[in-house]
């Protein structure tokens, strides 16, 4: 679609410094499957914005943006990962392997799922789970759109099946790196994440992935 085509150059530009080659590159799928093979872990910076289609009554040249945030993200493989929503607000969603902490600053409250609710919660986790990507996904050559060589996946479950609400999972890779997540659920609402500034490979102290609510804190525990 046009307007998702449209975010996408405007999100890259926006928050990505890396410069592309027209030289020959491995297709998407080499370099995402070699990512996942190489890369136990990384770290950086995230933007992520929500829009959807424009309405009848509103300018039809571009999509309405319904939400915008940043943040920065640290995952290490097997399944553990933190992603750090900064700005307009702070909210933290942090994965230790066993179980889902979701942090809201603002409502002091701490919701605590099952690991396997990841996915639902947080769209990055895809790239950052324990499971290898061909036991979850279909990888498919999605050629070349916005510099980036895309994938497209398309999950083993049935429809229904599972907690991931997407209809359409993209992932464009350069240099050997994602750089944009594109996500489509069955609503029409259409979710890009843009990766900036990622260290691949760092280590990573395991106090990074632990969390304790302050004093005074709501803490549910949901199954």
């Amino acid at each position: 679609m046009k307007f998702i085509n449209y975010f996408l150059v405007f999100c890259l530009s926006a928050f990505s410094s890396v410069t592309f080659s027209q030289d020959s590159r491995p297709n998407g799928v080499e370099q995402l499957r070699q990512f996942v093979k190489t890369v136990q872990s990384a770290q950086g910076e995230f933007a992520q914005q929500q829009m959807r289609s424009p309405k009848p009554n509103e300018p039809q040249d571009k999509p309405k943006l319904v939400r915008q945030t940043s943040g920065q993200f640290i995952f290490q493989r097997p399944g553990k990962f933190v992603w750090d929503t900064q700005k307009p607000y702070e909210q933290k969603l942090i994965a230790d392997g066993k179980q889902l902490l979701m942090w809201d600053k603002d409502l002091n409250q701490l919701t605590i799922r099952s690991a396997n609710q990841a996915l639902a919660a947080s769209p990055a986790a895809i790239l950052f789970g324990e499971s290898a990507l061909d036991a979850q996904f279909e990888l498919e050559d999605g050629g070349s759109k916005t510099d980036l060589q895309w994938v497209n996946l398309q999950p083993k479950v049935k429809p229904g099946q599972g907690d991931l609400p997407y209809t359409k999972i993209a992932i464009g890779m350069a240099a050997g790196l994602p750089k944009a997540l594109e996500l489509t659920d069955g609503f029409g609402s259409v979710v890009l994440v843009v990766f900036n500034q990622m260290q691949i490979n760092p280590k990573i102290e395991p106090s990074r992935f632990q969390f304790k609510a302050p004093p005074g804190a709501e803490v549910l525990r949901l199954n």
